[in-house]
């Protein structure tokens, strides 16, 4: 059992923004640096003094719109708000206009308008967790069970949309929702909420960001293709978190709205695993972008929008972003009539995880038993003088997992899985080469042996996990070259009817007892059915691009927090190794 309770102190503010997914990019050309008409170099400037004193501190207001100025408020100038009991009306409307002549002071962009911003309690985003978590087909709720209990992380009994809703529901901050242009901020308290100024920052940039790079066209369809993109989009926000708060702790110290209590939320159910997949680009990414950024600028970050990384590989290993793309990979499906692949939407319906997901699944055991196993735990925490990197707190680099060049993962499904929850999956993955090849197979079968599995005899790479242990499935592994593939069924003797790569295993031989039943170790097919069939005229609230089959996943492209709250995060797991 993982040892959520263990981190329940940690605050993690989470935002969740529901963009929806497309093929094209937008362009950066429109991100056009506008001119800056700067203040007199004053550090507080105040709106809060009488008009005589008002004229001597506070510049006009610009004749238009410039870089470090919104809505009457300059990025550096005072702001008169009680952050400690609540923000009114107007003092949110002066935070927020602040906060955006921050973002564009930082980040050289000028937001072409506003975002409303909304303050909603934790019990509606609640229910719009758990609404976007309940709608959802029996096709698309089959795939995710399948994605994770490929991993080896959330068994076929557990619903891994409920467990991805969990991650979400009690530890959010904001949110910003393109489809609206909106923000939203979660509070304990909606007519007086109590709101961090790094976390509203966070979402303005990303409004900021759907305006000039229109982030919510970019194809985030799988995990993958989700985390790849992230890399720019919250490598980017998370930058900016960073350099902000550097200001507050310097020329802006004493002047920023961080009131004690204010990210709310509970840890306690948090599924670490899936969280640290999608935590990812939100500790490779920052790095990539300050590189980018201090060696060439703000255009060279802008031009990465224009084409943005296609793989987590490109962030875990920035030098080989616009160098090693990707390689496509194709299944070809050779089930049986029993078997076939789930379609939504009708379109078949694939998932990918990259190098980041591989490595967080052959690292999972190591937190599941706080123990080194495959990937040594405290091999995944950047230290630095003992303690944690906060601008980079997650090492995703492991001899197990470099050397990826494309991996995808077709789920099946019968007429009963929708009533059994019995699925099967082919996972195929390209490598750079017959070693790396070798070597991730070298860690997956040291997974296996974790959950229990056993060689079953006379069937060479042929596995089983008994019935009394969490994954009790079967597989079949085959490596051929830079090529590595697992078969998976819910027993041996289905392997070869999944893919007909996989050997045609015998199930034990039923034999009578003395009151004439028959009786065996296999496993018996049902034959039960239902009217809720995952079949291809299934439908999805996700988007389905039946040219490149897509992942249907619930967290949109902007699960995210910020850097230093992440790094809370990695120094609770680091202590929680040391005890």
């Amino acid at each position: 059992m993982v040892h959520r309770t263990r981190i329940i102190a940690v605050v993690l503010a989470v935002a969740l923004a529901g963009v929806p997914v497309a093929a094209a990019a937008g362009s950066p050309n429109a991100a056009a640096t506008a001119q800056t008409d700067s203040p007199p170099n004053t550090t507080h400037l105040s709106k809060t003094t009488d008009d005589a004193t008002l004229a001597d501190q506070h510049p006009p207001d610009p004749d238009a719109d410039v870089l470090g100025w919104e809505n009457g408020y300059w990025y550096n100038e005072s702001i008169a708000v009680t952050p400690d009991d609540g923000l009114n009306d107007s003092e949110l409307d002066a935070v927020v206009a602040r906060g955006m002549a921050r973002v564009e002071e930082i980040r050289r962009l000028e937001f072409e308008e506003a975002p409303p911003v909304e303050v909603i309690s934790r019990e509606q985003f609640s229910e719009r967790v758990e609404n976007q978590t309940a709608n959802v087909t029996t096709a698309t709720r089959l795939h995710q069970n399948v994605k994770y209990e490929a991993l080896l992380m959330v068994n076929e009994s557990t619903d891994a949309i409920g467990v991805q809703g969990q991650n979400q529901a009690g530890s959010v901050g904001g949110f910003y929702d393109p489809s609206a242009g909106e923000i939203k901020i979660v509070s304990e308290n909606t007519s007086t909420p109590k709101m961090n100024e790094i976390t509203l920052a966070q979402e303005l940039f990303h409004a900021l960001q759907d305006q000039r790079f229109n982030i919510s066209s970019f194809n985030q369809s799988t995990q993958e293709l989700h985390n790849a993109k992230d890399g720019i989009i919250e490598g980017d926000g998370n930058y900016v978190d960073y350099l902000y708060q550097e200001r507050c702790e310097g020329e802006w110290q004493g002047d920023c709205i961080m009131p004690e209590g204010s990210q709310g939320g509970s840890t306690a159910d948090i599924h670490i695993g899936l969280l640290q997949i999608t935590l990812q680009p939100y500790s490779d990414g920052p790095s990539f972008v300050r590189d980018i950024h201090e060696s060439d600028g703000w255009d060279a970050v802008n031009a990465v929008y224009e084409s943005p990384p296609n793989s987590t590989e490109q962030t875990i290993h920035p030098e080989k972003y616009g160098e090693d793309e990707p390689t496509p990979v194709s299944i070809e499906d050779t089930s049986d009539d029993r078997w076939r692949p789930l379609a939504i939407n009708g379109s078949i319906n694939h998932a990918s995880f990259g190098e980041a997901g591989l490595f967080v699944a052959l690292w999972y055991p190591s937190y599941e038993s706080l123990s080194n196993r495959i990937i040594p735990y405290n091999s995944h925490i950047n230290q630095v003088g003992g303690g944690v990197d906060e601008f980079d707190p997650y090492d995703y680099n492991h001899t197990y997992t470099a050397g990826w060049d494309g991996d995808k993962l077709m789920p099946y499904v019968t007429d009963e899985s929708s009533a059994t929850n019995e699925t099967g999956y082919v996972y195929k993955m390209l490598w750079d080469s017959p070693a790396d090849a070798g070597q991730f197979q070298e860690g997956y079968e040291q997974l296996l042996a974790f959950h229990g599995a056993e060689s079953v005899d006379g069937h060479e790479n042929v596995y089983h996990i008994p019935d009394d242990q969490e994954f009790n499935d079967a597989f079949y592994l085959n490596r051929d070259g830079d090529t590595f593939t697992i078969v998976n069924a819910p027993s041996v003797g289905e392997l070869s009817a999944v893919h007909a790569m996989a050997p045609d295993v015998q199930e034990p031989t039923e034999t009578a007892t003395d009151d004439g039943t028959a009786t065996d170790d296999s496993e018996t097919e049902t034959t039960e059915s239902t009217d809720e069939t995952a079949t291809d005229d299934e439908t999805t609230d996700g988007v389905t691009d039946t040219d490149e089959p897509t992942d249907t996943t619930t967290n949109g492209p902007g699960f995210v927090a910020t850097g230093a709250l992440i790094g809370l995060l990695a120094v609770a797991l680091l202590a929680l190794r040391r005890r």
